[in-house]
């Protein structure tokens, strides 16, 4: 064999399309082997087709296998060879085992080129490894190697799919200074502000892209189509299909499948179906993806019947069902409280050779949870983490070289590239990969809530510590779960420790994490309390200064709760983000608390700034007055109710009608109430219980109520 590469690539794919037919592989292995013998020098190309023909045919681990068989031939590795073996294994999302081959590759002074970088960036990019792409990057322009367009646009998709559009805009910045951009970077762009919600971003740039003569293309179309559909912009998605029409593009089943599934997430399962039958007409199959899209439509809108008929009718169409197509069934089974099926259709998943996702058995475990199976979820959760391969887990937990985490794994399989076994740090990393499914925070939370709701503060509290040492890190939804689960059985000091650790660990508690508290301190009475945390909350937003939060903390624990609330009203109300429900939490927490007249100023107060009370506030408000015996404010209340168009429950509409009947100066403002309940919608013949009844009827017959409104008789005797 020659030193020299092949002429062109269009030799060096020849030869790959004839190690790909018949006896390719064994001949030319049979040749390399004669010529090894005979001392021929046999350079690095000839294992640089061999593993590229192996991964064509998509035998990724013989394609590992013959590059670790190149020392046994004296074959030297270059740069070409290390660039095409590093392109199988993270094709294959084994990023450990490239980064160990792009170390390796270094230690023998064979000097990565472009190549290298962008087969790097992009694998890790694919495998979710953003950061570590981005430090990829770095080093390719450390090392003196200059981006081309293709590096660009593989870290701008990168940047995209994480979802960080900020820095994919600045780096579309510097590309389009270096005239960089290309159809593809654009498309990628208009994915990405499609993917974060900034959808009119993205109809922006594709207008801009309309005005700079470039023409957008089905891709684009299809991203800015599919962004609309899923910020529940309808009409707009329909517009801009109408526009791909009248420039005479044909649909094709990216576009057909978006359309489907925009469809069926409004409920539109008559025009999904035609628009399947429309491409299906047009010569487009539709496929697992599309057909999943159809299926999701019709478990949204609670037709699993017929969602499970269509499944069950393709089943036997080339790769369909797939995971995702009974993740969708599972989980549109436990949302309608058919966990009994779900857990038929996911044995029958497992039989059928489908791997669960985490996505499959974090529904059905939710589903477990909320049918209080917790014994089944627990054991599921077990599943997850046992796999199908425990004996794996049990092997590299014990002895010498124990693998614990991801840091100890990757020494391991360094130490196996550096030792030559690469074919063994592949096969490791691929049953790891397909050993079982990794419970991930989802998981862990869905548990840890379903066993907090069963009051087993105990069970949730292992769960919890067990997700710290797998070397998770507990995010707010986690601690706020376990603060609302210990609050629900009376542990509120063990609620606030775990609070203050969370604040300590760098997690910063939502708003939801602070309602909750303030919420669970109002049915202890502890409104003060309840008010200082809120204002802690508020302390850590920017438009609110110490002083300030200072001040009305002070007035509010002095009594001053008016001017409290109505100074923090002002400030508040200057925020687009404005949230009226803490004030709720605090009005129903004074109510629960006994004190009548500073929840009643508070109710004044909120009307006064027209900020929307609560029903349960309302309720709470009417029921302290009415025992209080301030039926005129109660009246107030429950006047305020009816102008909002909020119909109470009975009994408490019952109770003030009753006061207001039984108090003898106030009965013609009872049955002006009656009066104004049926006009927005009460049922009074439904709605008032028979003591209500008989007290209305008493007065009617005896004539003591005055006629205050027109056909106010006829009313009540036809109630």
């Amino acid at each position: 064999m020659q030193q020299k590469r092949f002429r062109s690539w269009d030799s060096h794919n020849f030869v790959i399309d004839m190690l790909s037919k018949d006896n390719g592989f064994q001949l030319f292995w049979q040749t390399l082997e004669d010529l090894n013998r005979r001392g021929a020098i046999i350079t690095s190309h000839a294992f640089s087709v061999l593993i590229a023909a192996y991964w064509k045919l998509g035998l990724a681990e013989k394609a590992v296998e013959a590059f670790g068989k190149m020392n046994e031939f004296d074959c030297k590795l270059d740069t070409f060879t290390y660039n095409s073996i590093i392109h199988v294994v993270l094709q294959k999302q084994l990023f450990l085992l490239g980064l160990a081959l792009y170390s390796q590759m270094l230690k023998l002074n064979c000097t990565p080129n472009r190549a290298t970088f962008n087969i790097l960036v992009d694998g890790l990019c694919k495998c979710g490894k953003t950061e570590e792409a981005l430090r990829m990057f770095d080093e390719m322009t450390q090392r003196g190697i200059l981006p081309n367009t293709m590096t660009y646009t593989i870290v701008l998709v990168g940047l995209c799919r994480a979802a960080k559009t900020d820095d994919a805009i600045s780096l579309f910045g510097v590309m389009k200074s270096g005239k960089f951009e290309d159809m593809i970077s654009y498309n990628s762009l208009l994915d990405g502000f499609c993917k974060v919600g900034r959808v009119d971003d993205a109809v922006e740039l594709l207008l801009s892209m309309k005005r700079m003569g470039l023409v957008p293309g089905i891709n684009g179309y299809s991203c800015v189509i599919h962004g609309l559909f899923k910020a529940g912009r309808f009409d707009d998605a329909q517009f801009w299909y109408s526009k791909v029409l009248e420039e005479g593009i044909q649909p094709d089943l990216i576009l057909y499948t978006i359309l489907i599934g925009g469809l069926g997430s409004v409920g539109k399962m008559d025009e999904a179906l035609k628009i399947l039958a429309e491409m299906t007409a047009k010569g487009i199959t539709p496929d697992t993806y599309c057909y999943n899209a159809l299926i999701k439509g019709f478990c949204d809108v609670g037709l699993l019947d017929t969602a499970r008929s269509l499944q069950l009718e393709i089943s036997t169409s080339g790769s369909f069902p797939d995971s995702c197509t009974y993740t969708i069934l599972i989980s549109g089974m436990c949302r309608n409280g058919l966990v009994k099926e779900a857990r038929d259709i996911f044995d029958e998943m497992e039989k059928s050779g489908c791997i669960p996702s985490v996505v499959t058995f974090n529904s059905l475990i939710h589903g477990l949870c909320k049918t209080k199976e917790l014994e089944e979820a627990h054991l599921l959760f077990y599943k997850m983490e046992i796999g199908r391969n425990p004996s794996l887990f049990l092997r590299l937990s014990q002895g010498a070289e124990r693998v614990l985490d991801c840091a100890s794994l990757q020494s391991m399989v360094e130490k196996l590239c550096e030792s030559g076994r690469i074919l063994k740090a592949y096969k490791l990393l691929i049953q790891l990969a397909n050993s079982g499914v990794v419970p991930d925070i989802t998981t862990y939370n869905i548990l840890i809530n379903g066993l907090c709701k069963a009051k087993n503060i105990k069970g949730a509290f292992k769960l919890f510590k067990d997700l710290q040492l797998k070397g998770h890190t507990p995010d707010a939804v986690k601690y706020g779960t376990l603060i609302d689960g210990l609050q629900r059985v009376d542990k509120e000091d063990d609620a606030f420790v775990v609070f203050e650790q969370m604040i300590k660990n760098g997690c910063t508690p939502s708003s939801a994490i602070y309602k909750s508290l303030m919420t669970w301190s109002c049915r202890r009475k502890k409104v003060s309390l309840a008010f200082s945390l809120w204002l802690e909350y508020l302390r850590s937003l920017p438009r609110y200064k110490d002083e300030d939060t200072n001040l009305l903390e002070e007035d509010f624990k002095n009594g001053q709760i008016e001017k409290a609330i109505q100074r923090l009203i002002e400030i508040d109300l200057k925020s687009k983000d404005f949230d009226a429900s803490p004030y709720c939490i605090i009005l129903v927490g004074l109510i629960q608390a006994s004190k009548k007249e500073e929840a009643s100023k508070l109710f004044c107060v909120l009307v006064k700034n027209k900020i929307e009370v609560s029903p349960p506030g309302c309720v709470g408000l009417i029921e302290c007055l009415c025992r209080e015996g301030s039926l005129d404010l109660a009246v107030e209340v429950f006047l305020y109710t009816l102008d909002k168009g909020v119909l109470l429950m009975p009994r408490i509409s019952n109770l003030l009608i009753r006061f207001l009947l039984r108090t003898q100066d106030k009965v013609d403002d009872a049955i002006e109430l009656l009066y104004r309940m049926r006009s927005i919608g009460y049922d009074l013949d439904a709605h008032l219980h028979h003591r209500t009844k008989d007290l209305v009827n008493s007065y009617w017959n005896t004539r003591e109520i005055k006629k205050v409104s027109p056909g106010l008789e006829s009313l009540l005797n036809s109630s």
